[in-house]
């Protein structure tokens, strides 16, 4: 019998008006926390403890989500490291009623899970078993690099 991993959550729900911007759309910052909050709530029940953002990176907003849309987050953990977990969000939009789901966002969030005295802990690894899986973790040892070679040219400017 194969044990399924809780390496996915998908959250849906209605945009509301107060989440409207200045042109009519939900806001930027707004898909910014419901991502964050559909990754915390998938590396929390991946980890079965307490989470901590502790990089965003890669946010890409393709098309603007309409008030009164349904909202779809899909969060799923696509490498794991030995306390972290690197989760790919997708959000998608469309207008009640419709069939077709559109791509709105992506974003590569990495949290951390805590143990009770606020200590990295460690975290169940992630091993992909379906060529999407295999691909994502892929993506997400490039992203790693990437970020290195990024923080090593913001140091100067960082610790200043």
């Amino acid at each position: 019998m194969k044990i399924e991993q809780k390496n996915h959550i998908n959250l849906q729900f209605l945009s509301e008006p107060s989440d409207v911007n200045f042109g009519g759309k939900v806001h930027g910052g707004t898909m910014m926390k419901w991502i964050d909050q559909a990754a915390y709530a998938c590396a929390v029940q991946w980890s079965e403890s307490y989470c901590v953002t502790v990089y965003v990176g890669g946010i890409r907003f393709f098309n603007p989500v309409q008030i009164g849309y349904l909202v779809k987050l899909e969060a799923r953990i696509i490498y794991t490291g030995k306390t972290s977990m690197h989760i790919a969000v997708d959000a998608f939009a469309k207008q009640v009623g419709k069939e077709k789901f559109t791509k709105c966002t992506h974003c590569i969030i990495v949290f951390v899970a805590l143990d009770e005295n606020n200590k990295p802990k460690e975290v169940p690894a992630f091993i992909p078993e379906t060529e999407k899986e295999i691909a994502m973790r892929d993506y997400a040892v490039k992203l790693v690099d990437l970020r290195r070679s990024i923080e090593e040219e913001m140091r100067p400017y960082i610790n200043n």
